[in-house]
């Protein structure tokens, strides 16, 4: 495992998105605990949850509470490892995402999600999207005052643009540390927050990293190998005899500044194959290659 720093802290380049263990769908505690000491095994060092990962109906809460399980019961080192979570978000009973960026709430978040995972102060809090009916410098003052009273160590954004960003940096200055925005073979639309986090020394953590690499291609070929966003990925991972998910993340970890990609797992193996892609270190050609026209 290569490693990079967030803020101060020094993480593994590739950390472990854990919505998918705790949400709908999910693959039940005992393989969600499996596949989460399977990524510390990998040498993962970056664990991201959120208030909101959980099913509709269930309690706020739920995928924090599986990562201080995971974390409790994991037979290593557990003192290296950076939580990462998130707040300003909510379930709908039919399934949906709703959003809260209220000072109130966010403080009442961020002292819920602390005492959950039982570490205070939170390594990472991140405000998980801007709320459209509250002014986002408000939200971000919340943010603000949390890092003052020790209930935050570090503090990111997540759904942001440029501007959102540098208000960010003005209100929270150097204790501002990343960016969460969608990237991935599929969604390359986020250019200038990217280059923007670069030249301002932000880590930058894209979710969904692995958007348009099916996730059965682990298993065998994919009918998305023909979509020309993602055949280069396949191709370069028949060359290196991998999975296209590990060029995948390989080929985030070459973008500029300091990427740490964030890609879910809901298995052991997915877990560990994504670990890999630390190690794969891709040429010149293969990088144009992925970068397409």
């Amino acid at each position: 495992m290569r490693y990079r720093l967030l803020g101060d802290v020094r993480v593994g380049a590739v950390g472990l998105g854990t919505m998918p263990l705790s949400i709908e769908g999910g693959p039940g505690e005992a393989r969600a605990l499996a596949t989460v000491h399977a990524a510390l095994d990998a040498g993962v060092t970056l664990l991201d949850t959120a208030d909101s990962y959980h099913p509709p109906g269930g309690a706020p809460g739920e995928g924090e509470l599986l990562v201080a399980r995971a974390l409790a019961s994991y037979g290593g080192r557990t003192d290296d490892v950076l939580v990462a979570t998130k707040g300003g978000r909510g379930r709908t009973p039919d399934g949906g995402w709703s959003v809260d960026g209220r000072p109130a709430h966010l403080r009442r978040a961020a002292e819920a999600s602390a005492r959950r995972l039982g570490r205070t102060p939170l390594g990472l809090y991140q405000l998980h999207r801007p709320d459209p009916a509250v002014p986002y410098a408000e939200s971000l003052g919340a943010l603000r005052e949390l890092l003052d009273a020790g209930t935050v160590r570090l503090a990111g954004v997540s759904n942001v643009d440029t501007a959102q960003i540098l208000l960010a940096r003005e209100i929270l200055g150097d204790r501002l540390v990343s960016v969460q925005n969608r990237c991935s073979p599929e969604v390359r639309t986020g250019g200038a927050e990217l280059r923007l986090c670069a030249e301002l020394g932000l880590a930058y953590l894209p979710w969904s990293p692995l958007g348009g690499i099916s996730r059965s291609s682990l298993d065998g070929t994919s009918a998305r190998e023909e979509d020309p966003r993602s055949a280069a990925f396949h191709r370069v991972a028949r060359e290196r005899g991998t999975s296209p998910q590990r060029v995948a993340l390989a080929w985030l970890l070459t973008r500029p500044g300091t990427v740490l990609p964030i890609p879910g797992a809901s298995r052991p193996e997915s877990a560990r194959d994504s670990a890999a892609a630390a190690d794969l270190l891709l040429t010149r050609e293969e990088v144009t290659a992925l970068d397409g026209p």
